[in-house]
């Protein structure tokens, strides 16, 4: 059977008109008077048709595992590619694109699903689970190919394409879920891919049991995420696009939400031990002012973030440096009787890069929770009699 293309390449060369009849003059005005009917196979303005596909080789890099071989510089898979980067293709089809060895093997690991690997040595697939890549179409390229495809200053040659990770199907490691806290983590309007990624590795190894995006953050499978991420994709569940309705309902039943407010008072107005007293729940708190668009922006206490507060579980929000905490941000910590935490610098200086601003606060929350735990074990052990 023909190629498709080669059947609409030939409906589009065929003349429409009548034909002329040889010698005949009213044939021969027809044409001169519809000259636009006949279709000149060589003209200039049209193209040529595309190449056949090349040839495809086969090969087994194990027993029942095959693979097959792409021509150097095929430039349909680069531009497959490329459209694998676009946020309108992992919202519209629920595919991403992973690139190295390691991210690949977490993801395979996490129980992520591959529909494609494009390698460039059979060294590649040895070193990944075997029972995992069988399920996917294996692609053998050129490393030149993957040089020209990859984001990377020095990519590894190896691409995968996945199906999107569903969080509540994800198998996370057992040293991860082991040393998990009731320590969450919501990020507002974090739009820089850097920042996001390295906030999601620092949420990982803080141990935090889950982490929110709402809207206006970017997008956290986009290839600049996922490479500052390191992996922490697939060892912390990952919930994104929530409006702030939904975002209650995402957290354990009495979570106390404190915030990092890059707009909070500076340190020298702040004495030490400043709120330290609780701060009642309250389900409607005090407007303090207004923003811009004249929504209230609820009255919150503030503390330096060394001071305590903890709480069993606990949920900190990191606000964007542009934007900053939304309202609705705000609202929720006072409505669970949450606070601002401060994190002091020196006079003069610019607030704190924000993925800095969210390591300091998971660690720091972590440690607490952590000597909270402690405390309690202690107070449950009985004396041994003598």
């Amino acid at each position: 059977m023909a190629a498709p293309w080669r059947a609409l390449w030939r409906a589009l060369l065929r003349p429409r008109g009548p034909r002329a009849e040889p010698g005949g003059r009213r044939g021969v005005r027809a044409l001169r008077r519809s000259p636009v009917r006949v279709l000149q196979p060589q003209s200039p303005r049209e193209e040529p048709p595309p190449p056949p596909p090349p040839a495809v080789e086969r090969g087994a890099a194990a027993p029942g595992l095959w693979y097959e071989k792409a021509a150097a510089g095929d430039r349909r898979l680069g531009k497959v590619v490329t459209i694998a980067k676009s946020k309108k293709f992992r919202d519209n089809h629920g595919k991403v694109l992973l690139e190295g060895h390691r991210l690949i093997k977490d993801a395979l690991e996490a129980g992520a699903v591959p529909q494609t690997l494009f390698f460039s040595t059979l060294r590649h697939l040895k070193l990944l689970p075997e029972a995992e890549i069988k399920r996917a179409s294996l692609v053998k390229v050129k490393f030149e190919d993957i040089k020209t495809w990859s984001d990377l200053v020095t990519p590894q040659g190896l691409l995968g394409i996945f199906s999107k990770p569903d969080p509540a199907k994800m198998s996370y490691p057992a040293a991860q879920l082991a040393n998990s806290l009731p320590l969450l983590l919501i990020c507002d309007n974090i739009r820089d891919p850097g920042n996001l990624g390295t906030i999601l590795r620092s949420a990982a190894g803080a141990g935090c049991e889950k982490v929110l995006l709402t809207k206006g953050c970017v997008d956290p499978w986009e290839p600049k995420v996922l490479r500052a991420g390191m992996g922490a994709h697939f060892r912390v569940p990952i919930i994104a696009s929530l409006d702030w309705d939904s975002v209650p309902t995402n957290l354990p039943a009495g979570t106390q939400v404190c915030v990092a407010d890059n707009n909070a008072p500076s340190s020298s107005s702040l004495p030490r031990g400043a709120a330290s007293a609780p701060v009642k729940p309250s389900p409607r708190a005090a407007p303090e002012h207004e923003d811009e668009e004249g929504a209230a922006i609820p009255e919150l206490a503030v503390q330096h973030y060394y001071e305590d507060w903890a709480k069993v579980p606990v949920a900190v929000v990191v606000g964007g440096e542009t934007q900053g905490l939304s309202p609705a941000a705000l609202g929720l910590a006072a409505s669970t009787g949450g606070r601002r935490l401060l994190i002091p610098v020196v006079p003069g200086v610019d607030s704190l890069n924000s993925a800095i601003a969210a390591g300091i606060l998971l660690f720091e929350g972590r440690r607490q929770l952590l000597c909270r735990h402690k405390q309690e074990d202690g107070r449950h052990k009985l004396p041994v009699p003598g």
